[in-house]
């Protein structure tokens, strides 16, 4: 049995230390928006809570280690991850939490792996934590008018909704995207209109 308040407190009090305030704060809000989504879709708060406060522990160490810790997940680095290393911190706090925390639940190593990008086929805790981290009240566009439109939405539709306006907004400020991206946009696309 997993003891979540002893577990969170760790995972909370190493990402308080490992980062800057501002980005720490950013982590709190992503827990507790992770929590009304969680509560929301009917997900296991607990697990929602944590992959929120431990989802950048890793986003300011050096980036030497960074690609150290990620390529033990056993997945391959792409050209793209090694042209901004920065893209891998949260494959590296997946294999933080299981290594240092001793975690080894799939969805909640999965979600912290993925929130970068997101992913065909990932799972619902991994999907809240994508939306939280891009939606939450700290971001310039997350209006409480623009959270409660997306509250009415399916789980699909609202992470379709989110991966279309971030492909567009890092399109539009010319930088480039994770080359996965579209087929993303179309994969989604496919299924909420089938679940229509």
């Amino acid at each position: 049995m997993i003891d979540w308040d002893t577990l969170t407190e760790k995972i909370r009090d190493y990402t308080e230390a490992h980062v800057k305030p501002s980005r720490y704060e950013h982590c709190v809000r992503v827990a507790e928006m992770c929590v009304k989504l969680c509560q929301r879709y009917g997900l296991d708060t607990n697990k929602g809570y944590l992959v929120g406060i431990g989802h950048d522990m890793c986003k300011d160490m050096p980036h030497e280690k960074m690609l150290e810790l990620a390529k033990k997940d056993g997945s391959p680095v792409t050209d793209f991850e090694m042209s901004k290393l920065s893209l891998l911190h949260g494959r590296a706090a997946a294999v933080m939490m299981k290594e240092k925390f001793g975690i080894e639940d799939k969805d909640i190593l999965e979600a912290v792996a993925n929130h970068v990008s997101g992913c065909i086929g990932l799972c619902d805790l991994g999907k809240i934590l994508f939306l939280a981290d891009k939606t939450e009240p700290g971001r310039p566009q997350s209006t409480d008018e623009y959270r409660a439109g997306l509250i009415k939405l399916t789980l699909d539709e609202q992470y379709l909704s989110v991966i279309k306006e971030n492909y567009e907004y890092i399109t539009g400020r010319g930088y480039e995207v994770y080359p996965e991206t579209k087929k993303m946009i179309e994969y989604y696309e496919k299924v909420v209109n089938q679940a229509k």
